[in-house]
């Protein structure tokens, strides 16, 4: 079997070369990601804005349900 250090160099390279330019890509992405992003995307809007979600516990009278009712009320309506 023949053995040659020139093209296992010239491999070496190409692999070394693929992962110096992945991690270059992934800091780039990384950068770009927290370019992109809002500071505080849960804090609370400013001016005529509302928050569309809020953490008040709503009971309904199939919250307290056996767990049949519960189960014809997900099949009822889907939630």
């Amino acid at each position: 079997m023949i053995f040659s250090y020139r093209k296992l160099i010239v491999r070496l390279q190409y692999i070394m070369l693929f992962i110096a330019l992945t991690i270059v890509l992934y800091q780039v992405m990384a950068v770009v990601t927290d370019w992109i992003q809002p500071v505080n995307k849960y804090k609370t809007p400013t001016g005529k804005s509302v928050k569309a979600f809020g953490h008040e516990e709503i009971t309904t009278k199939f919250d307290t349900g056996s767990m049949s009712e519960r189960l014809r009320f997900f099949y009822w309506y889907g939630e």
